[in-house]
């Protein structure tokens, strides 16, 4: 299991009753947890038949129970009953499919943590959690094989709005040692972006140029702030 499962893992507390992950996959989450006893029972659900397949195997080596592991193939959280896991893990997916899964079982905002971490479009799926009713509680960064992915912890609940520099830049990161590299290669992204557009002259190209610049601007700024506070700007400009 990498360093991005194990991370996931990590983050799940002890005494879960019911873990479900969405998009399984391998099933390296549940057994790994399952083989720690950090969790009493799982489901390992998964849209194609054969990532379930690979669960499977993965279960039969490291001789988890039957009754322990439930496999169940099926789009997002249709295979899971309201209230039937207290942990939900939604991970290596887009962002904007974690939201899309999360809007068509709305019943997630009723008690669940949610552990999701997005392998792109991170930005919408921060944006979008406030407006339908979860809160971020925690977010942090991983570095898998040079790559680095956040994830955020959510449940039901109120929050501010996430501004578009914010939904980019991550929420509640500045400590995160990972937050700095993080930053410059959104940075990095958004100029591409934004030189993209450069020869356009369409009004609505020409405003959306104008606003990458100006998300680009905070987040430089906040990347300066973290160096000057981490003292490694020296480092993080030459990673």
């Amino acid at each position: 299991m990498g360093v991005r499962l194990r991370t996931i893992a990590g983050l799940v507390p002890d005494g879960c009753r019911c873990l479900a992950d969405i998009g399984t996959d391998h099933g390296y989450i549940p057994v790994s947890l399952l083989m720690e006893g950090k969790i009493r029972r799982a489901v390992a659900a998964d849209i194609g038949k054969l990532p379930l397949d690979h669960a499977r195997r993965t279960a039969g080596l490291a001789g988890v129970a039957a009754d322990k592991l439930d496999f169940r193939l099926g789009d997002g959280l249709s295979v899971l009953s309201p209230g039937e896991a207290d942990v939900i893990v939604i991970a290596g997916m887009g962002g904007d499919a974690i939201a899309a899964i999360l809007e068509d079982a709305p019943w997630s905002r009723d008690g669940p943590l949610l552990l999701l971490q997005p392998m792109s479009r991170a930005e919408v799926l921060r944006r979008w959690l406030p407006v339908h009713g979860y809160r971020v509680s925690a977010e942090r960064l991983v570095q898998d094989k040079g790559v680095i992915y956040p994830i955020l912890t959510a449940q039901g609940g109120d929050m501010p709005p996430v501004t578009e520099s914010r939904s980019w830049g991550g929420l509640l990161l500045e400590a995160d040692p990972l937050w700095g590299l993080y930053l410059a290669d959104r940075v990095l992204r958004l100029r591409r972006a934004a030189a993209g557009l450069s020869m356009a002259r369409d009004p609505a190209a020409v405003q959306k140029r104008e606003n990458l610049l100006r998300i680009v601007e905070d987040l430089e700024r906040w990347k300066g702030e973290w160096e000057r506070a981490h003292g490694t700007g020296d480092r993080a400009r030459t990673l």
